[in-house]
């Protein structure tokens, strides 16, 4: 028994010729190959299975040989019915069943009978190897090739007259050559190619596929735009060249040589364009020179003119390039795409001075033959560059505003070129906004103008020219050609009136400094089907940059009304209100429209809430402190200059929004709460003088309900300034005097309010905030004046009195004033009833002037205080008792005694005393 019978199954199982066996059911996979169309996906796999079990099955009969034979060629067909079905493409398994074919063939390529067998195999393979060349999968293919390749080696290539088999040495090893080529085993490929100069056989059209292989290669080379691989290329295209030289001295027949001439030409194109990529411009002309003096075939390829100029411009002999491009103008047969691309190249290299020969070469196109507007949009765009950075952008913007403008260029863009007009808008529509950003608004405005030439008047297109009669305004407007601008914003108004042409109107209005226009084109925005409230912020800002604050503080102030609507604004309302109070603090004279519209921020932050105003975190915080601290500030200028309702106003709105609650400052903003409405009482007092009015009571009672409110921080407050206490919650003793003054002054207003006076009085001096100063002040403000109050008066002048005499250096000029006052209070109020308790103070004044140096107690009021304590014995020296008027008169000798330049006084009342002193000892004898 065989081995295959062995392994196999199935075989022993069958009682007939298994080699027969197998070729039925190849036969029979065939016929279904044969019937339906495609095949299926498991097809290939049966007949490779098939084909295995076949193979162990060697040696073969001539005859099965034969069978074979026939069924490799039915299966092959079958392919090529399959291929040529319309639909149909070429995939794996089309590929694997052209492999089972050639392997099938392979079994009987010594078979007796058939004329060349192992060529016929060896094709099999070869075109199987193309086919998965097609499907790189190279692997595969080269597989194929090989196998080819070893059926036919041992042929002597000189016994080979068959034309195909000629062939098909040849192509052979070129297929093995590019697949080699294609895994990158560039050795081989070429050591493949140069194998196949042995088997061309004289042909000229294996000369040609050979030729037109090396030059493929290096095309393929050339395309990578490396300068070191150039020479790779260029040595291939030599061989290429080679080959068709050869070629052209072997054969004979002119329909032979035409192929070879073409290639030869095309060869050496290509050759000048590898010289040309490393500017071996030389070369380059004389491949040119070759091509254009052949003998009686000279070459006319539109290409030669495009080398030609280019190796001229690279050799700096621009006249000559220009020929070329000229003679471009003249030669009919040059396609249009290679003419544009020589404009093209020649501006490239010429720059600027090439613009108007650009211009010129292509408005010449125009007279000789049909050009499109395609390629006007080409030339166009070489000519503009590459943007206003370039040199001489201005220039060739100038040329291509004159090229676009010829009515012949505009009648290109007539009829249905609809993409290609507006490329040609857009070129010029972008070229003419770089030179904008640039600021080069002359040149800008003359591009925009010349892409609205490339705009139809067709209702459709209103938006774009209305869009391009916009930037022209903008244009001008850069130019200060206000008139111009204004026209062609009327124009783009009639098209497509919106929001931009209505803000355009309003810069003119500024910059023509026509402010009330510039106003009522601010109030008429909104009713823009577009509008958005952005513009009216942009207005703002661009009255400002004009320095028209009344047009800002118009457009600032319409913006305003449409935060009440509830509408998403893009900035916040604190945002414009804060705006809106820096363009008017610059004035004084704006005072009140600062307090308009803080009073309006005031409302809107009760409605609100702090955050909902101000915004969270610290952007809420700064905007707070911001309005809190300009109300402060304002306050506290009008203040001095005596405007002190308005300084009124502006404090009460401080302690408003310092007493908005943001992140937890409460006790710094406590503080500041405390300070603006103690300085807001005072400011609304002050106010009463000024005007010579007087409060209302319900005035009065709302202005110490507010002095109420600071009291509690005062008196957390009074004990000043600690080491561990936050300095912010300190509040300077003035404005606990401030409240204690204005507090006062309330509390004498009504009737019900009045013990309270000495008990505010005796709270301040007990205060640490206290100090001799203030307590002298106010003794002074409560003896005189309609609301004076003896009973404070004494109690602060004494309490002042005591302190200032504790004082290690105490103030003898406020002493004397404090003595003197109070001298004079028990006069006027006690009308010398208690003439003991104004003797005390006489009595109190000399022990204090008692050890002073001279001059040291003011030497005035010393004199008063003698000339004043003499003067009230008068009574008494007439009317007695002696005893009064002597115990007066002592002190005033006394005090007179304690005073620089009193001594003749003290003289004269030494000697009023003892005269005195005699008459009463005179009539106590009587």
């Amino acid at each position: 028994m065989r081995i295959a019978e062995i392994s196999s199954p199935e075989l022993r199982s069958n009682h007939g010729d298994p080699q027969t066996h197998l070729l039925t059911q190849i036969e029979s996979s065939i016929k279904r190959l044969e019937s339906q169309l495609p095949p299926s996906e498991t097809l290939s796999s049966d007949l490779r299975l098939s084909l295995t079990q076949l193979k162990s099955l060697s040696p073969y009969s001539n005859s099965v040989k034969l069978n074979i034979w026939k069924l490799s060629y039915r299966l092959w067909n079958a392919c090529v019915d399959l291929s040529n079905a319309s639909g149909v493409k070429l995939n794996d398994e089309h590929a694997k069943l052209r492999q089972v074919s050639a392997d099938l063939l392979f079994l009987a390529a010594d078979v007796t009978g058939i004329p060349s067998p192992a060529f016929k195999s060896a094709s099999f393979f070869y075109k199987t190897g193309v086919i998965w060349h097609d499907l790189r999968k190279f692997d595969l293919a080269s597989s194929c090739f090989e196998k080819a390749t070893d059926l036919i080696s041992n042929f002597d290539t000189a016994s080979i007259s068959d034309l195909d088999e000629r062939k098909l040495l040849l192509n052979l090893n070129i297929a093995r050559s590019r697949t080699a080529w294609e895994v990158a085993d560039r050795n081989i490929s070429i050591t493949l190619l140069n194998r196949s100069k042995t088997v061309l056989f004289g042909l000229s059209e294996n000369y040609c596929a050979l030729a037109n292989q090396y030059l493929i290669f290096g095309k393929t080379i050339l395309a990578r735009n490396e300068v070191a691989s150039v020479a790779d290329a260029l040595k291939l295209m030599n061989e290429a060249l080679d080959l068709c030289e050869r070629g052209l001295r072997i054969v004979k027949r002119s329909d032979e040589s035409l192929g070879l001439k073409e290639l030869k030409s095309k060869t050496l194109r290509f050759i000048a364009a590898s010289h040309l990529q490393t500017d071996d411009f030389e070369s380059v002309l004389k491949c040119v020179r070759v091509l254009r003096d052949g003998d009686g075939d000279s070459d006319n390829h539109p290409s030669l003119s495009v080398l030609a100029m280019k190796a001229w411009l690279g050799v700096g002999r621009f006249e000559e390039a220009e020929k070329e491009l000229k003679g471009m103008v003249v030669n009919k047969g040059i396609p249009e795409a290679v003419w544009v691309s020589a404009v093209e190249l020649y501006f490239q290299a010429v720059g600027t001075a090439g613009a108007e020969t650009a211009k010129g070469i292509f408005l010449g196109l125009l007279g000789r033959c049909h050009v499109s507007a395609g390629a006007a949009t080409r030339v166009v765009h070489r000519v503009i560059g590459d943007g206003v950075g370039s040199e001489g952008s201005k220039v060739r913007a100038k040329v291509v505003a004159e090229l676009v403008s010829d009515d012949r260029v505009v009648a290109l863009f007539a009829g249905d070129v609809a993409k290609e007009r507006t490329s040609m808008h857009s070129l010029l529509w972008n070229c003419a906004a770089d030179h904008f950003r640039s600021k080069d608004y002359e040149t800008s405005a003359e591009m925009f103008e010349k892409s609205l030439l490339y705009v139809p008047h067709a209702t459709e297109n209103r938006n774009l020219r209305a869009k391009g009669y916009r930037v022209l305004c903008l244009c001008h407007l850069g130019l200060s050609q206000l008139k111009r601008a204004e026209e062609y914003i009327d124009e783009a108004e009639k098209l497509e009136p919106n929001i931009a042409c209505a803000f355009l109107k309003f810069k003119i209005y500024l910059q023509k400094n026509e402010h009330d226009r510039a106003v009522t084109q601010v109030q008429s925005m909104s009713a823009c089907l577009d509008f958005s409230p952005d513009f009216l912020s942009l207005s703002a800002h661009e009255a400002v940059a004009c320095n028209a604050l009344p047009v800002a503080v118009a457009s600032l102030s319409v913006l305003l009304n449409f935060y009440s609507s509830g509408k998403s604004m893009p900035t916040s309302e604190v945002v414009v209100l804060r705006t809106l109070v820096t363009i008017l603090i610059r004035d004084p004279l704006h005072d009140s429209e600062v307090l308009k519209y803080m009073k309006q921020a005031h409302a809107r932050l009760s409605e609100l809430g702090a955050e909902g105003f101000f915004g969270k975190g610290e952007v809420g915080t700064r905007e707070r402190n911001w309005l809190a601290m300009q109300s402060w500030n304002i306050g506290l200028r009008t203040g001095k200059e005596k405007n002190y309702e308005l300084s009124w106003n502006f404090y009460m709105l401080a302690s408003g929004f310092y007493g908005a609650m943001l992140d937890g400052e409460m006790d710094r903003d406590n503080v500041m709460v405390c300070k603006s409405l103690i300085l807001a009482v005072a400011a609304k007092i002050a106010d009463e003088k000024e005007r010579n009015a007087t409060l209302l009571e319900t005035e009065v009672r709302q202005a110490i309900e507010l002095l109420d409110r600071t009291r509690k921080i005062l008196l957390s407050s009074a004990a000043g300034p600690q080491p561990n206490i936050d300095q912010t919650t300190y509040i300077e003793p003035y404005f606990f005097f401030v409240h204690t003054l204005v507090a006062y002054d309330l509390y004498s207003r009504l009737s019900d309010t009045g013990p309270q006076q000495l008990h505010l009085i005796k709270s301040f001096a007990g205060s640490k905030s206290c100090n001799p100063r203030y307590l002298l002040q106010i003794g002074l403000i409560s003896s005189d004046g309609p609301r004076s109050n003896l009973e404070v008066a004494t109690y602060a002048l004494n309490t002042c009195l005591s302190s200032l005499l504790e004082s290690q250096s105490p103030d003898y000029g406020s002493v004397a004033q404090i003595m003197r006052k109070l001298i004079n209070l028990s006069a006027v109020y006690k009308a010398d009833t208690d003439d003991d308790a104004v003797y005390g103070m006489y009595r109190q004044a000399y022990r204090i002037m008692v050890g002073l140096k001279e001059g040291e107690y003011p030497i005035e009021e010393g004199k008063w205080l003698a000339m004043t304590a003499w003067n009230r014995a008068a009574l008494a020296v007439r009317m007695g008792p002696a005893s009064a008027a002597m115990k007066w008169m002592d002190i005033g000798l006394e005090l007179a005694g304690k005073v620089q330049g009193m001594q003749t006084y003290q003289s004269c009342m030494e000697d009023f005393i003892a005269s005195f002193k005699e008459k009463c000892k005179a009539t106590n004898a009587n």
